[in-house]
């Protein structure tokens, strides 16, 4: 039987590798072994951000509510409880986004959070 060689197709996973591995430093990026390590690191990082992406934009949309609650004279976790007390049911990402490209129609969501606070205070 005739003896195989391998080189051809070496060479071309090699090189398909290094296109994936474009942009890393040092040898990450043309060292066969190296670049292999740091593609499968790059995987898992990017599998592991897909989750904690969530997350973040979660944790930021927070802090900009809290933000711009606090302008109108409320805490986050009060303008919470008063939004679910008024039956509002805009998300936090929505209500990020109001505060910050549509201030009126932010106020007016807080005041009817606000009628809601003090309806529910009254009981």
């Amino acid at each position: 039987m005739a003896r195989v060689k391998r080189g051809v197709a070496a060479h071309k996973r090699h090189l398909k590798l290094f296109g994936q591995t474009r942009g890393f430093k040092l040898g990450r990026k043309n060292l066969f072994r190296q670049a292999h390590q740091a593609w499968l690191k790059a995987g898992q990082f990017a599998y592991r951000d897909r989750h904690n992406k969530k997350r973040d934009f979660r944790r930021l949309w927070i802090v900009q509510l809290n933000a711009a609650v606090r302008s109108h004279g409320l805490t986050y976790g009060q303008f919470i409880f008063g939004q679910r007390l008024a039956k509002i049911d805009l998300d936090r990402k929505v209500l990020a986004a109001l505060s910050i490209e549509s201030q009126s129609q932010f106020a007016a969501v807080v005041a009817k959070v606000k009628a809601a606070l003090s309806a529910d205070s009254a009981k």
